[in-house]
């Protein structure tokens, strides 16, 4: 595409991505999410650990950037780079994974916030679906007009949700009680290590899925204006909604105690504002959900449209994913993921909690292309000769670590489900290398496959057992 190109993004539209794709609806669901299984202390903790790693992971995708533009699409890009073809094309798939189940938690959200007023749509039954469904293919429509038609839209619309957040950090300040932040600070047990790194553990998943999305503006690298304003939108928009978040958990848990929170229905941030000032508060909040919804909806449409019409493009995907319209939208790679959004949102029908399964999941699928991405920042920065050489492995090193902990932190149980989400991946990518003519697989990447194969039978046989559960 041709610098200056009227269809090309500028700053503040990126940042609008970024900041419009994070802040969807995870944050307004944030204060009971996280306190199911941690105290405050441990929260904080986690949130702590949360910023070093995802600010490591936002710098080494402003390095790698800057360092190599040629790289378009960045999160599968990096990882094909360092570690091989098959390496990125399950960067490739485990994200575009991701995105289309955050639609899916997103539209149980959004149904929950138009519940608040039209109680019919209660989450779980065929009217949610057939709601959830016109909004789907509105979305569809509106990103078939262009993708620079729907980032305005979406840089709108990101304004619009911010209002009812900021308006709930004004008014839940001076509700604010510290006794009650206070209170059970670390919990009723006894104080050890092994209780704060369980109850660590168990915000990491939320608190990942809260940003995954904050690699926006890398992921439309391509279609920027200025490909240094990639990096600054994303390490700018990461500490707008770092700060947020914060705020967001440390007022709510100075409104209600843990137990409370836990048990608040979906979005509990309504709940906690309906505390603090009233049912207009309750209003106010699911009013901001819907429109955060459509926004981050929107957005994170258009990332899962992208990455497989550029990994279509990059000869990683088959070749049919990176047909185009004639307004330059990626229209088979979006059908193909509204499609299988459209079939998980049965899921509306057959879980007791269909918004944690389907952000636990695209949270645990986005873990390994962020793996990738991190040690790639690792291996480039050690074979270059620069001042910020040292800096830059400093950054990489933090940024892995935390990946590799996130695997960790959500268990055994996720990654075999995770696995089974990476299964149908192989015989795409072995369409892919048939169609152009390439060995299936090089080197040990044979021993990959298999292994990703033996552990996803190993989920089948454990969910057939009852051992795991979705």
């Amino acid at each position: 595409m041709k610098s200056g190109s009227k269809s090309q993004l500028g700053i503040w539209p990126l940042i609008a991505l970024v900041i419009g794709s994070v802040i969807g609806g995870g944050a307004f669901n944030l204060p009971s999410d996280i306190t199911q299984g941690a105290h405050t202390g441990a929260i904080l903790i986690g949130w702590v650990i949360t910023g070093a790693g995802i600010l490591s992971l936002g710098l080494s995708f402003q390095n790698l950037n800057n360092k190599q533009p040629e790289l378009n699409g960045g999160i599968f890009a990096y990882a094909k780079a360092g570690f091989g073809q098959f390496m990125g094309f399950n960067s490739a798939w485990g994200y575009w994974c991701s995105a289309f189940l955050g639609n899916v938690a997103f539209a149980t959200l959004f149904v929950s916030a138009l519940g608040y007023f039209f109680p019919i749509l209660n989450g779980r039954n065929a009217a949610s679906i057939i709601c959830a469904s016109i909004i789907l293919w509105a979305v569809h429509f509106l990103v078939l007009q262009g993708v620079k038609s729907a980032s305005l839209v979406n840089a709108a619309t990101t304004i619009a949700k911010l209002i009812p957040i900021l308006l709930f950090i004004i008014l839940g300040f001076f509700a604010f009680d510290s006794d009650i932040f206070t209170q059970d600070f670390w919990g009723t047990a006894p104080l050890n290590w092994d209780s704060i790194q369980n109850q660590v553990k168990s915000t990491m998943l939320i608190t990942l899925w809260v940003f995954v999305g904050f690699e926006g503006a890398v992921v439309l690298s391509g279609r920027a204006r200025n490909r240094g304003d990639v990096g600054r939108a994303t390490v700018f928009g990461l500490l707008c909604t770092l700060s947020i978040y914060v705020l967001l958990f440390i007022i709510s848990a100075g409104i209600m105690g843990k137990e409370q929170l836990a048990g608040l229905k979906n979005p509990s941030l309504a709940y906690v504002l309906e505390a603090a000032v009233g049912e207009w508060g309750a209003a106010l909040v699911n009013i901001g959900l819907v429109i955060s919804v459509l926004g981050a909806w929107l957005g994170w449409t258009i990332l899962a449209a992208e990455i497989p019409y550029i990994a279509g493009k990059e000869k990683v995907f088959p070749s049919f994913f990176s047909k185009e319209n004639r307004h330059s939208s990626p229209s088979r790679s979006l059908f193909l993921s509204n499609l299988l959004i459209q079939l998980f949102l049965l899921t509306f029908l057959i879980s007791d909690k269909p918004y944690q399964l389907a952000y636990s999941l695209a949270s645990s699928a986005i873990l390994i292309p962020y793996l990738f991405a991190a040690l790639y920042q690792i291996k480039y920065s050690m074979r270059e000769d620069s001042q910020d050489r040292t800096r830059n492995l400093i950054v990489g090193f933090i940024a892995a670590a935390y990946s590799i902990w996130l695997l960790y932190a959500a268990g055994l149980s996720y990654l075999l489900l995770t696995l089974l989400i990476y299964l149908p991946g192989i015989l795409i990518y072995a369409a892919a290398q048939k169609e152009y003519k390439q060995k299936i697989f090089a080197g040990k990447e044979a021993v990959a496959a298999v292994v990703i194969v033996i552990l996803a039978i190993i989920a089948v046989a454990m969910l057939f057992l009852g051992r795991i559960s979705v």
